[in-house]
């Protein structure tokens, strides 16, 4: 039986991180429903202390794709999404916030058919933030280079519940 749980528990499960993207072009719709989607994610105070950056310019996407030895998927990648957090509206929540609102928008992603990677950047931010003239307050929490999926890898191994769940205390 197909039950709701089941139906959540195989969409999450079947989300992998993809680093090598067909040609096809993405529509701006999918893009649209899936920056739609994660908005809604959790913040304190609600304040929402985010700001998306789509970045289509191979250009930009080219030296983004430099700013690390682990981001070169950005280069096979269709665009881009940078995840900003602000911390001018949530000066001691932003990064948290920012890491929320990263996942949502990782997950709305696959919910849409597309699929990506998480490139780390907070090593990186003045670079990134020159890149795409952002102001110093924002904070790229993620990069997310956007595409159809040209790879299918099995899901990783994970560490036992016994090994990372404790009762009470350690």
């Amino acid at each position: 039986m197909c039950t709701q749980e089941s139906r959540c528990r195989e969409f999450l499960l079947s989300r992998r991180s993809i680093r090598r993207f067909r040609e096809d072009p993405v529509p701006d719709e999918l893009i649209e429903k899936a920056l739609d989607i994660a908005r809604f994610a959790p913040s304190a105070h609600n304040n929402q202390p985010w700001v998306f950056v789509v970045v289509k310019d191979k250009e930009k996407l080219r030296k983004l794709a430099e700013i690390h030895r682990w981001s070169k998927p950005i280069l096979g990648s269709q665009l881009a999404i940078i995840v900003f957090s602000d911390s001018k509206i949530s000066p001691r929540s932003h990064l948290v916030d920012g890491s929320i609102v990263a996942t949502y928008l990782w997950l709305a992603l696959h919910c849409v058919g597309l699929s990506t990677v998480w490139i780390y950047t907070l090593e990186q931010a003045e670079q990134i933030r020159n890149i795409v003239n952002a102001p110093e307050h924002l904070m790229p929490v993620a990069i997310f280079p956007v595409g159809f999926p040209a790879e299918s890898p099995p899901p990783r191994p994970r560490k036992q519940l016994s090994e990372i769940v404790k009762i009470d205390s350690f």
